[in-house]
């Protein structure tokens, strides 16, 4: 993987977030504590982990992923913007340090190299067009054509990873499990349930809208 198996990280936990690979982040820090870490990280490597928080039990999430610092801004009151992209995910082992702010020992995780790339091609292909479809019935109920971004990504494992980040609905509410999935084919599969089961019910739901339309 190119780093350390293991490594201390600053984490920065944030209610109902889930940070995925390559996607932006942007932040207000504010609080001193994370004004500190951003001092820290801004000092030696720009990354921090990101690691969702559950408001609900008060408890945060064993696996995160790992935000760099590719922008910041900060103002006269030492308060400051900045922008970050997720990169690799980890799990954290334990928590070494509570103050000023939370460090953890982290391990990273990737994908395993399980499924074969024409099954993984596939998956993804059943993967595009429900999502090309959930995409288009949704624009028919609001009555406004809705498109997808051009600079999709077309490799399985990027764009499981796309789709665990920006859909809203009922993926929203998996979003940390997909993160934590360490199969690429896995991943991709349970997005499609979703998928197909919302394109189900927006059908349906157009198919009444037609039927009911003023004529």
């Amino acid at each position: 993987m190119g780093e350390l198996a293991v490594r201390e990280l600053p984490l920065f936990p944030l209610p109902d977030v889930v940070l995925f690979p390559q996607e932006v982040l942007p932040l207000h820090i504010f609080e001193p504590r994370y004004r500190m870490l951003l001092r820290t990280v801004m000092a030696d490597d720009q990354r921090f982990g990101v690691v969702r928080w559950d408001p609900q039990t008060q408890a945060m999430a064993s696996v995160g992923c790992c935000a760099e610092i590719l922008h910041c801004q900060t103002q006269d009151d030492d308060r400051s913007n900045i922008v970050t992209m997720g990169q690799q995910r980890f799990r954290v082992l334990e928590i070494v340090r509570e103050a000023p702010f939370r460090v953890g020992l982290v391990s990273w995780i990737e994908d395993d190299p399980e499924a074969s790339h024409e099954e993984l091609e596939v998956l993804a292909s059943d993967v595009g067009q429900a999502l090309r479809d959930v995409v288009e019935l949704t624009g028919k109920l609001i009555g406004k054509p809705a498109s997808l971004p051009s600079d999709l990504p077309d490799l399985p494992r990027e764009l499981s990873f796309w789709i665990g980040a920006h859909l809203g609905g009922p993926v929203a509410d998996h979003q940390q499990a997909l993160l934590e999935i360490t199969d690429t084919g896995e991943r991709l599969r349970q997005e499609y349930e979703l998928l197909d089961q919302t394109r189900r019910q927006l059908a349906a739901r157009t198919v009444l809208k037609d039927t009911f339309q003023p004529q």
